[in-house]
């Protein structure tokens, strides 16, 4: 191991240690020591995230050539190291009988040319000073959400899988063996690599994605393996009605779709059939619902699907469920719990720094995003089983409400501020280090996170 002259914190709360070495056990064992310096220069970073702030956090000051190169091979190893980290939150978080995950692609935006895999794409989240594209790369990301007991839902993304358009494929072709997919083809790959894993414990699995992925080559290739898709709806879908019983005698096939077509439109322009429900949507609190719920078949689905229509203020939502015995509470909830991969891509990119690594190799790319979404599920991993008040420390800002709920930046510094007790700790069981010292260094240590 290379010696460098800055201070490097080594010591970990012990769960995270542990944690840390079941991932690296997919490495090489030449270069796996450097995975848990890495994420700690992430967990410290401060500033513009990029790889050289996080390698002099860790006082990485010689050598540091080598870890540019174990990140161009990290990125070849993403997704052994999603699986382990998958196995891991199902051995040290409680499931429950259903599996929730969802969906979505998020773009980072990056500068220069010379960036492999970037391409022109659709800015999802325009402002007065943005355009409506952005230059940069698209993540199309999978995540397991969970309900926490106190928290309410919460999402830990496990892999990506980055889009490259196809006329920007000519750029790579030379230097990277890349095949050109689309993000439906990509979010199936991840939709199936998720279910392989955790198929065998038996439980249902929902699959939860905005309207965009809810198309025909999507169903095709998820609802064979046993898998609920909940999502929305366009109004002007093209449903029909469920077609009636087969009768007794009657010789030939059975009819999969209904001979009258269902305007959404006209369903919920219509004023009788409105019905009340109490449901469990955003930030945890019970909110009362007017909706409308009916079965219809659908033909990108191929069979019978459970409409809920849910009357707003000034407009209505159309959502469906592919298991026509859900109940309309299940919908919604499933889809509100949607929001929680949003969230995600907020963290990652404010707290974390995803994009701003300044990195032009491909699989480099690959392996900073990667790093920047198993830093947010392993956070979320620490404080799970953690009160708000091991998490917060609101004594800086005695302005702020003393009982928000915990931030996922409250998490990270929580990490930071256990980990730099650990190292005090050492040091003065060894050194005895005296009482205005001591004071001396926590100040320093909180001015730190």
């Amino acid at each position: 191991m290379a010696k460098n002259s800055g201070f490097q914190i080594r010591h970990t709360p012990e769960e995270w240690s542990e944690w840390v070495e079941l991932l690296t056990a997919v490495l090489h064992s030449r270069t796996r020591w450097r995975f848990p310096i890495v994420l700690l220069g992430l967990l410290f970073a401060r500033g513009r995230r990029t790889v050289t702030t996080w390698l002099r956090a860790q006082g990485i000051s010689t050598h540091y050539e080598d870890y540019y190169y174990f990140l161009a091979s990290l990125g070849r190893k993403t997704e052994p190291l999603a699986t382990e980290l998958l196995r891991l939150l199902l051995a040290k978080l409680p499931i429950g009988n259903r599996i929730t995950l969802a969906i979505d692609d998020t773009p980072t935006k990056r500068y220069g040319p010379h960036v492999e895999g970037c391409g022109v794409h659709h800015n999802p989240t325009t402002s007065a000073s943005d355009s409506d594209f952005l230059y940069g790369h698209i993540w199309v990301t999978i995540a397991v959400v969970l309900r926490h007991p106190l928290w309410q839902m919460i999402g830990l993304p496990l892999r990506a899988l980055m889009y490259v358009r196809q006329k920007d494929m000519p750029k790579i072709a030379t230097r990277c063996d890349w095949e050109f997919r689309t993000k439906l083809q990509l979010a199936v790959e991840l939709v199936k690599w998720a279910v392989k894993l955790l198929g065998p414990l038996g439980k249902s699995m929902w699959l939860v994605f905005d309207g965009a992925y809810a198309n025909r080559p999507i169903f095709r290739e998820v609802l064979p393996l046993n898998v609920t898709v909940v999502s929305r709806l366009r109004k002007d879908s093209a449903l029909c009605t469920v077609p009636p019983p087969r009768p007794p005698g009657y010789r030939g096939g059975t009819r999969k779709y209904g001979k009258e077509k269902i305007s959404l439109v006209k369903r919920a322009a219509h004023r009788k059939g409105w019905q009340t429900i109490d449901v469990v949507l955003y930030g945890g609190e019970k909110a009362t619902k007017t909706y409308k719920t009916f079965l219809a078949t659908w033909r990108p689905v191929g069979g019978i699907i459970r409409v809920v229509i849910v009357r707003e203020a000034d407009h209505c939502e159309f959502f469906f469920c592919s298991d026509p015995n859900a109940s309309v509470a299940e919908i919604l909830e499933c889809f509100a719990s949607r929001t929680a991969i949003e969230q995600v891509f907020h963290d990652i990119k404010e707290v974390w720094g995803a994009g701003q690594q300044q990195v032009r190799n491909l699989f480099t790319n690959v392996a900073c995003f990667h790093l920047n979404l198993w830093m947010h599920t392993l956070v979320e991993l620490w404080a799970w089983n953690k009160s708000a008040d091991q998490i917060r420390n609101r004594n800086a800002s005695p302005w702020d409400t003393p009982d928000r709920r915990p931030s996922h930046a409250d998490r990270r510094k929580a990490l930071c501020r256990k980990c730099l007790q650990i190292e005090l700790l050492r040091v003065h069981k060894k050194h005895q280090i005296s009482g205005p010292i001591k004071k001396l260094i926590n100040a320093f240590a909180l001015l730190a996170v």
